[in-house]
């Protein structure tokens, strides 16, 4: 059995792993715990009261974060006419059709997100096996399949997520970089709840958001009083 390092040790002493925290709490204690000598990411993680097992249960979307990432995106654009014109004045990084194609084929895979204008998904649909194990495959339920390019790749590229509850029921999310500061990592963090809430599916029952917790990239995880989303929904 692997031990955990010196550095880890001491910021697991400084979290008391039986109490669940307020979110003021949890984001006073993160950058105590931050100790990697690099900008980490800090993530969110919950646990929800749904079973995947079942398609109408199966909670997925997307939402720009008010403060970004902090990290650079580059989109790529499966387009063609005046929506690859308006895909590049929005700032995509990568902009074709059958060329894009293509060159994915062979290999070749040098960005973070991708989008597809409807008509484009009957030549985009051969990469499934390419692009569909890496999360890459452009899909309509989180608005990745567009005409709106413009306004999406501006939101991919200032920090849009997206998520997907795993088997077990999990959501693992980013939430913007440790240097952000309490406030902006707390704003991005009610822009994700919230997103989530909006998609409760109707046949959960019981309770929807069950636990919660943040870390940083190396840290261990502070949990989180996961009633906090209660004044998030009043």
């Amino acid at each position: 059995m692997s031990k955990s390092g010196k550095k880890y040790s001491a910021a697991r002493e400084k979290v008391d792993r039986e109490k669940k925290y307020n979110m003021e709490e949890a984001l006073d204690l993160l950058p105590q715990v931050s100790y990697a000598k690099f900008n980490e990411t800090v993530e969110i993680a919950l646990r929800l009261g749904v079973d995947p097992r079942h398609a109408d249960q199966m909670v997925r979307g997307s939402v720009p974060l008010p403060n970004g990432l902090g990290k650079e995106v580059k989109v790529l654009v499966f387009a063609k006419g005046q929506k690859e014109k308006e895909a590049l004045e929005a700032g995509a990084d990568y902009v074709g059709a059958e060329d894009l194609i293509e060159k994915i084929q062979k290999g070749w895979l040098d960005f973070d997100k991708t989008i597809a204008t409807p008509d484009m998904m009957g030549a985009v649909s051969k990469l499934g096996k390419i692009l569909g194990p890496r999360g890459l495959m452009p899909n309509p339920k989180v608005g990745t399949v567009t005409f709106d390019v413009a306004k999406t790749v501006k939101e991919m590229k200032a920090g849009r997520v997206e998520f997907r509850v795993d088997k077990a029921g999990n959501l693992h999310v980013p939430v913007g970089k440790i240097n952000f500061g309490k406030e902006k990592i707390l704003e991005n963090i009610n822009t994700l709840l919230e997103a989530v809430i909006r998609l409760k599916p109707p046949s959960s029952k019981g309770t929807y958001i069950k636990g919660m917790a943040i870390c940083t990239t190396m840290s261990p995880g502070i949990k989180i009083d996961p009633t906090y989303v209660r004044n998030l929904t009043k």
